[in-house]
């Protein structure tokens, strides 16, 4: 399961996949022809839900970097 987003007009992904005393999540961006690209953002926590939420706060602070 992914957590989707719309931000500034395009669609993300936040995918999660378990890790070693954790969870890791990745961002991924997904185009309109439904193409999806590596973003280069990544974050680990304890908890999947932990893990999501950091990787969001880093898009997020991206985003706004531009």
């Amino acid at each position: 399961m992914a957590r989707e987003l719309e931000l500034k007009g395009r669609r993300y992904w936040i995918l999660s996949e378990p890790l070693t005393g954790g969870w890791k999540a990745r961002v991924v961006g997904v185009r309109e022809d439904g193409s999806s690209e590596e973003l280069g953002i990544d974050a680990t926590a304890d908890t999947r839900g932990a893990a999501d939420d950091a990787a969001e706060r880093k898009l997020r602070r991206l985003l706004q970097a531009y």
